[in-house]
């Protein structure tokens, strides 16, 4: 048997975990988002030997569809889960069981959009892998030691304790991993770094990284809060939900509903593609300027506000679906960020294909786009968690 520290003290797994090739077994790696599953399969050099794409757990339909593609990848030595929120006891990947599963159960009301979805996953792929250790990986764990200065909000402290309400940040994941792969890409320690990650896709969140170390984000006690997303509103006014509640007799939940789903380029727009929105507002759609507009007044603002965190800035870096895809959104993202010494070289910046530089020459800050690549993440903390050989990935 092979000892392994969980929660809740050491307890043992089976050799066969650790056995198989030299250099490591095959992992499992399930990534359950609001709408969608993401399964992959890395072996020992961190190559992605089978996947999947499915929908998010629902029901058993979804259950058995999970079942069977899980099945279908032939053996697998390990599973790691992304989880979106950890609370305040789980600040690093762990071992799952019965106690830690009911644990993340109820922390489902602080992400009610996606808890639910990861835990039907893990009770799915669960069914088809009983004895096969899992662990879990956090998405709040990389910002869980922020200072306190950045966790805390001014409410009164008997609020602050008795629910654990704080600043949690989310995109842990991946932005711990782009940081990571950033300092490789440039050559140096990521302790020497101070570096801005911008993970920006459906759901959005920067980082304000020093010394491999999360000491600030935008997203706070919940994904809905800072920038501007898809569907989400991102930071407004609490005053306004007040209003909203008190005078317009508005439901939490239709309020809830509506910031989480009909809002931010959404509500701006009519439309959450943001190719669709980047054509729409070169043929003049005023709606698509609008939301545009929006859209980076924040994204620039809170670069900034995230540099101020690191009293300067060496990286900034580019990651999810728009951050990778769309050269037009980094563009004038930079544009008025020269103050800060970003620059961008056009043509590096238009010619983008996989992890790339795109600073201008003489820049002060080294600008760079890279994959997101949250199943690399999962993977690195599923190998440290159980002890296991292999990896071919960024340092640590």
């Amino acid at each position: 048997m092979v000892g392994v520290t969980g929660p809740d003290g050491p307890r043992a797994v089976d050799d066969a975990v650790g056995a198989g090739p030299a250099d490591g077994p095959r992992i499992l790696v399930v990534n359950a988002g609001s709408s969608s599953l993401k399964l992959r399969v890395l072996g020992a050099s961190d190559a992605v030997v089978a996947a999947a794409d499915l929908p998010a757990p629902r029901g058993a339909t979804d259950a058995d569809a999970i079942a069977e593609a899980v099945a279908g990848f032939g053996g697998i030595g390990a599973v790691g889960h992304r989880i979106v929120h950890g609370g305040t006891r789980y600040g690093g990947p762990v071992l799952l069981d019965a106690v830690v599963e009911a644990t993340l159960r109820a922390l489902t009301d602080l992400a009610p959009l996606h808890q639910p979805k990861s835990l039907a996953a893990l009770a799915a792929v669960n069914a088809v892998l009983p004895d096969v250790p899992a662990v879990a990986c956090f998405d709040t764990a990389f910002h869980a030691d922020m200072p306190a200065a950045a966790t805390t909000y001014a409410i009164p402290r008997e609020w602050r304790t008795r629910w654990a309400l704080r600043k949690y940040g989310f995109h842990g994941l991946s932005h711990a991993y782009a940081s990571r792969r950033a300092a490789e890409m440039v050559g140096r320690p990521v302790e020497e770094l101070r570096i801005v990650t911008c993970h920006l896709g459906a759901g959005a969140s920067l980082a304000a990284i020093r010394d491999g170390r999360s000491v600030d984000t935008t997203m706070g006690f919940t994904p809905l809060d800072g920038l501007v997303m898809a569907t989400r509103s991102g930071g407004i006014d609490p005053g306004l939900v007040l209003w909203l509640e008190e005078h317009v007799r508005m439901p939490p939940a239709e309020l809830a509903s509506t910031l989480e789903h009909r809002s931010g380029l959404l509500g701006l727009t009519g439309t959450a593609d943001m190719r669709a929105i980047l054509a729409a507002e070169a043929a003049g759609d005023e709606a698509a300027i609008l939301g545009i507009g929006v859209y980076l007044h924040r994204l620039r603002g809170s670069i900034a506000a995230m540099v101020a965190a690191l009293c300067g800035l060496d990286v900034l870096v580019f990651t999810g679906g728009v951050g990778e895809n769309a050269p037009a959104i980094r563009e004038r993202a930079a544009a008025d960020l020269g103050y800060l010494g970003v620059a961008l070289d056009a043509d590096a910046n238009a010619a983008v294909g996989g992890d790339a530089e795109i600073t201008a020459q003489g820049s002060a800050v080294r600008t760079l786009v890279i994959g997101a690549r949250e199943d690399l993440e999962i993977v690195r903390e599923v190998r440290q968690v159980l002890g296991l050989a292999g990896g071919a990935q960024a340092p640590a």
